[in-house]
């Protein structure tokens, strides 16, 4: 196809799927491809890493509702051969502005999370229009790619689009700048040579991330052992989740640091990872992790922690929601690491070398 390749995201906020979609933009300009990176607001924690060779193109829309008219526009002028969208809201955007557009621009959704677990709830007027415009737009795309099983299995369950129609491709992890970036060193007491093991958590505080549970088990493990826990992450659920580690008695052992550019040597130090989430669309930290070669507990939510995991092969799951669980798995990784370079080989399984041919496929690049 020819022309050049659009990725549309709503800002560069810190997320897996900023970094995801930055990560693809980077290798197909790199690979030879004309490259636009259309954002509805030019603004995020990633903005400075937008990769060499990819133009960023800033819609300045604040809304969703402006994100339409103004993509709309771009299409008609620009003419890419081929947009990949992700998250709901912007897909839904893509959706209707490519239709109001009327260009032949190939249009691929990526879908980034399982619908129904963020419907439950649901009190809002735009979340209770969410599903009627999901199944009435996601069949109008071209391609969907969901970045799990689980995913896939979910639009076809909640959404009505056709499995078959539905291309599961598992986010790639940049393993080798992990790597090589958990090298960098780490001035930090809590992580240094004879400190207590510290529990390491990253993500957004937000209630999908369910470190109210993680705080649970981790004061059950602390009366067990000497032990810290430290969770990169901003989000509106700071202040209650601190109240909460002075409640349990905690506090003193329990950080917060906030975002973190590099996590990863936070990883390559850490005595086990810990995702606590109630459901995910893939768990890329969890790759992470592996590829710093930390021992890793996750939640068997939905849905990709299992996948990357293969059931338990590379680390344990437990019960969403089940702080008893939590807490043994936690105590029986710190006893019992396993085998560091073996986590290491399961994370290159999702390297961008097996991802980019697949939505070179999708979004038919040559």
């Amino acid at each position: 196809m020819a022309g050049r390749l659009a990725f549309l995201l709503g800002s560069l906020a810190g997320g897996g799927a900023e970094r995801t979609m930055l990560l693809l933009a980077g290798r197909f300009a790199a690979a030879g491809h004309g490259v636009d990176l259309v954002l509805g607001r030019a603004e995020g924690a990633y903005l400075s890493a937008v990769p060499d060779g990819v133009r960023v193109v800033d819609l300045g829309a604040a809304r969703t509702l402006t994100l339409v008219p103004r993509l709309a526009h771009w299409l008609r002028r620009e003419r890419p051969g081929a947009l990949l969208s992700t998250t709901d809201a912007v897909n839904l955007a893509a959706v209707a502005a490519r239709r109001l557009s009327g260009v032949p621009t190939r249009l691929v959704l990526r879908q980034s999370e399982a619908v129904a677990p963020s419907l439950d709830g649901a009190t809002r007027l735009r979340d209770r229009w969410r599903l009627p415009l999901l199944r009435w737009l996601y069949p109008q795309a071209d391609a969907i790619v969901a970045i799990s099983r689980g995913v896939a299995d979910d639009l076809a369950a909640t959404v009505g689009v056709r499995r078959d129609r539905v291309t599961v491709i598992h986010n790639p992890v940049d393993v080798a700048r992990a790597a090589a970036l958990a090298a960098e060193p780490l001035d930090d007491p809590w992580f240094a040579a004879g400190a207590p093991p510290v529990v390491l958590a990253v993500g957004r505080l937000v209630a999908q991330k369910d470190f109210a549970t993680l705080l649970d088990a981790f004061a059950r493990l602390r009366a067990r052992r000497p032990a810290r826990l430290v969770v990169l992450g901003d989000g509106p659920l700071r202040a209650g989740l601190r109240t909460r580690a002075e409640a349990l008695g905690i506090a003193a052992d329990v950080a917060f640091p906030g975002f973190a550019a590099n996590p990863f040597r936070f990883m390559a130090r850490a005595g086990v990872f810990a995702l606590s989430s109630r459901w995910e669309g893939f768990g890329n930290v969890l790759v992470e992790a592996l590829a710093c070669g930390c021992p890793v507990v996750s939640t068997d939510c939905p849905s990709g922690p299992a996948e990357i995991l293969e059931d338990g092969r590379w680390g344990a799951l437990v019960p969403v929601g089940d702080a008893d669980r939590l807490a043994a798995a936690l105590d029986a990784a710190l006893d019992d690491p396993g085998d560091t370079d073996a986590r290491r080989r399961r994370a290159a399984d999702f390297a961008p070398e097996r991802a980019l041919p697949r939505y070179a496929a999708v979004l038919q690049c040559s």
